[in-house]
């Protein structure tokens, strides 16, 4: 059976505590993997541009031995309505794994639906799990540890905002998202999160209030306030977000060790100012740095290509 990278929550604990600890070997060894992806291929489909997604992927599949193809949007015939299903089914024929950054989130499933290799959600507008990868693996590496930490979000609850329930809730962390009014993150991911974490005692709140969202936070996260697609709207929630900037009053709303994250590009002077972003408690580029590591790892891992090169 195919396993595909859609949703953290389709994999167990263990499993993604398996490619942490295999990016974690490939950031310390990175010479010991250069051909665990040797005559691999990985297409990448991109409907929205990245370069973080692009790069990462392209370059984490070159320092495996592995070949990465771009597939933009006029590279393809989607938008010439080719079926989804249809290009699943050819791409299956010519590579090892595919990609996929999109709008909706129903069509990374209907590639999984229809592809006879293993698809990666690269972004989808309810979910950004390879996002979320980089950040556990950023955390734990900052703070030693996952279970127990409590991570606070603010801003709009969106895909990161709901791959970050998720993952936390896996994970035994908790996840708070503090919002503007009119934009919880979805109920029934809120839902979901909230079913993981009490397996694992750990909560999960939705609030409007950043004195309950930033309570005992270790973590403080945000993202943009308007995402792509959402030009036409960025004024109003410019007005609406206002009082949600991460900035030094609300860093100190949490640990006073708490980190600052945001999963990148980033309008300094909007969600964050710039004393935070740019402040010693910011660890923005070493998420960015490890969404190479983390993706390589899961390719790996989904492409068969995650021994050691040599190992028997």
């Amino acid at each position: 059976m195919v396993r595909h990278f859609l949703c953290l929550a389709d994999w167990n604990r263990e499993d993604l505590e398996a490619i942490l600890r295999l990016a974690e070997m490939m950031k310390l060894h990175p010479d010991g993997f250069r051909a665990s992806c040797s005559g691999k291929s990985l297409a990448m489909i991109f409907q929205k541009p990245s370069l973080r997604t692009r790069v990462s992927f392209e370059v984490g599949m070159t320092q495996m031995g592995g070949h990465a193809l771009y597939l933009g949007p006029r590279d393809i015939q989607l938008h010439r309505g080719e079926s989804l299903e249809d290009t699943a089914r050819v791409l299956s024929r010519y590579v090892d794994v595919i990609m996929a950054r999109v709008f909706s989130h129903e069509s990374v499933q209907s590639l999984a639906e229809s592809a006879s290799v293993p698809v990666i959600n690269g972004l989808s507008d309810l979910l950004h799990p390879c996002q979320v990868l980089a950040d556990l693996l950023t955390i734990r590496e900052k703070k030693g540890r996952l279970s127990g930490l409590t991570l606070a979000y603010v801003g709009d609850g969106n895909n990161m905002a709901h791959s970050l329930l998720l993952g936390g809730a896996i994970f035994g962390m908790n996840v708070s998202v503090t919002h503007p009014p009119g934009f919880a993150p979805g109920e029934s991911i809120v839902a979901q999160a909230s079913r993981i974490a009490a397996s694992g005692a750990a909560k999960v709140l939705a609030t409007e209030d950043l004195q309950e969202g930033l309570q005992g936070a270790d973590i403080v996260y945000t993202d943009v306030w308007a995402s792509m697609g959402q030009e036409a709207e960025k004024q109003e929630r410019l007005e609406l977000f206002r009082a949600y900037q991460v900035d030094r009053n609300v860093m100190e709303m949490a640990r006073s060790d708490a980190i600052f994250m945001h999963c990148l590009p980033a309008h300094r002077g909007e969600e964050v100012s710039h004393e935070v972003i740019d402040g010693s408690r910011s660890v923005v580029i070493d998420q960015a740095e490890n969404r190479l590591h983390a993706q390589k790892a899961l390719i790996a891992r989904l492409a068969g290509g995650s021994r050691p090169t040599g190992s028997s």
